[in-house]
C-alpha cells in the first residue's frame, strides 16, 4: 500500500519505528513530520497546543490534502496527530482514501490534559481508530467511532535486543534501574526505596526529575535522557529494570516492559491484567503491587544474580516469540485497514 504517515518523526519517536515496520512490510510509506507545524515562539507554541487554532493548524490540513492529491495514498496513517480537522477527512474520505488514527494516549481518561478540542471532533470520521485499552474500545465506539481495534505498544527488533552474550552483574553498574518520566507517584517511589537502602539509578529527561527528587536529584539521577543504543545499553546493565504504569492514562500496559525484555533484561514490573496476560509471573517476569511487595521482590532478586538471569532469559524469549514487535502490531493493523479498503473500493464503506 501507499501510505501518508504524519506523525512526530525523529529517530527516537516510535512513530519512526512504526514506520520502520511497515516499510520492512513492503509499503511505500511518506512520511510528514507534524513537528514541522510548531510555532517558533514558545507562547504562541503553548496558546495554539492548548486552542488547537492557528495559522500552523491550518497549514498541516492544507499540506495533507495537498500530498494527499499528488501522492495518491490508500491511507492516510495519523500518528498522535491533534491538528486534524474534520473537513481534512472528510474530503480525503470522499478521494476513497483509508484515514487511521493511532492513540496511545487516552483523550478519555482522568488526566484531561490540554489539545484535545480538534481531536475530539475527529473521532466520527476516521475510518479506523488504534487504541491500547479496552475501556477506549467502548469509549470510542460510544463517541461514534466507525471501526477500533486495540493493539499494544511494542518493541523495535533493530533497537531492542539482547547482547550476546548475554550481560552478567559483573558487568552490570547500575542496581535498580528506572528510565522515563515522574507521572504519578514514580519519585517518591524512588525516593523511597533510596531511603530503604537500595541502589537506585534514574534517568531520563532532567526536567522530568529535577524538580521531583529536589535536593536528591544529584544523588539518583545518571546518565541523562537515554536514546536508542544508550538506552539498550542501559537496561543490559541493570541487575533490576522497573516498568511503572501510567495510572493517569489507565494503563494495562506499558512499551518499556516489552523493551526491557526484548533487550533480555530483567524486568520487575506493576502486577496488571495486561501484563499478567503477556508474560508468566516469576517465570518470565516479576510483577508487584504497592511498595510492601515492591521492595520485598528487590530484596529477594537483587542478590540472586541466578534466578534473575534465568527469568531474564525466559522473558526474552516470550517477547520475541509471541508478536511484542512492532511488525507483528503494525501487520495487524495493516490487515485491518485492507480490509476497509477493500469495503471502500467495492463501494461498501
Amino acid at each position: 500500500m501507499r501510505i501518508l504517515y504524519a506523525g512526530q518523526i525523529t529517530s527516537f519517536d516510535s512513530a519512526w519505528y512504526r514506520i520502520l515496520a511497515l516499510r520492512r512490510e513492503g509499503h511505500e510509506v511518506f512520511e510528514l513530520n507534524t513537528l514541522d507545524y510548531r510555532q517558533q515562539n514558545p507562547l504562541l507554541q503553548k496558546i495554539e497546543f492548548r486552542l488547537v487554532w492557528g495559522p500552523e493548524v491550518e497549514r498541516l490540513n492544507r499540506d495533507i490534502l495537498s500530498m494527499a492529491e499528488s501522492l495518491k495514498p490508500d491511507v492516510v496513517w495519523a500518528d498522535k496527530v491533534l491538528f486534524m480537522k474534520p473537513s481534512t477527512l472528510q474530503r480525503l474520505r470522499k478521494k476513497g482514501i483509508v484515514t487511521v488514527s493511532y492513540m496511545i494516549d487516552n483523550f478519555f481518561g482522568p488526566r484531561r490534559d490540554p489539545g484535545w478540542r480538534l481531536y475530539a471532533k475527529t473521532i466520527p470520521y476516521y475510518d479506523l481508530h488504534c487504541t491500547q485499552r479496552d475501556v477506549n474500545v467502548t469509549d470510542y465506539k460510544n463517541a461514534g467511532a466507525r471501526d477500533v481495534i486495540k493493539i499494544q505498544t511494542a518493541f523495535e527488533p533493530t533497537l531492542h535486543f539482547p547482547h550476546d552474550p548475554p550481560y552478567t552483574d559483573a558487568r552490570r553498574d547500575r542496581g535498580v534501574s528506572f528510565i522515563g518520566t515522574s507521572y504519578d507517584q514514580r519519585a517518591q517511589t524512588l525516593l523511597r526505596l533510596h531511603a530503604d537502602g537500595v541502589p537506585v539509578a534514574i534517568s531520563g529527561g532532567p526536567q522530568h526529575w529535577r524538580g521531583p527528587l529536589g535536593k536528591m536529584f544529584d544523588t539518583l539521577y545518571c546518565e541523562g535522557e537515554l536514546f536508542q543504543q544508550q538506552y539498550r545499553e542501559a537496561i543490559w546493565r541493570s541487575k533490576i529494570n522497573l516498568s511503572f504504569l501510567t495510572h493517569s492514562n489507565q494503563d494495562e500496559f506499558v512499551h518499556k516492559s516489552f523493551e526491557i525484555t526484548a533487550c533480555g533484561g530483567f524486568l520487575l514490573a506493576e502486577r496488571s491484567a495486561g501484563h499478567l496476560e503477556r508474560f508468566v509471573e516469576d517465570e518470565e517476569a516479576v510483577f508487584f503491587e504497592g511498595y510492601d511487595e515492591l521492595l520485598a521482590k528487590i530484596r529477594l532478586y537483587l542478590p540472586d544474580e541466578a534466578a534473575r538471569n534465568r527469568i531474564a532469559l525466559a522473558g526474552m524469549k516470550r517477547a520475541w516469540s509471541s508478536g511484542y514487535d512492532n511488525d507483528t502490531q503494525v501487520r495487524r493493523i495493516v490487515e485491518r485497514v485492507q480490509t476497509i479498503l477493500e469495503a471502500k473500493k467495492g463501494g461498501a464503506a
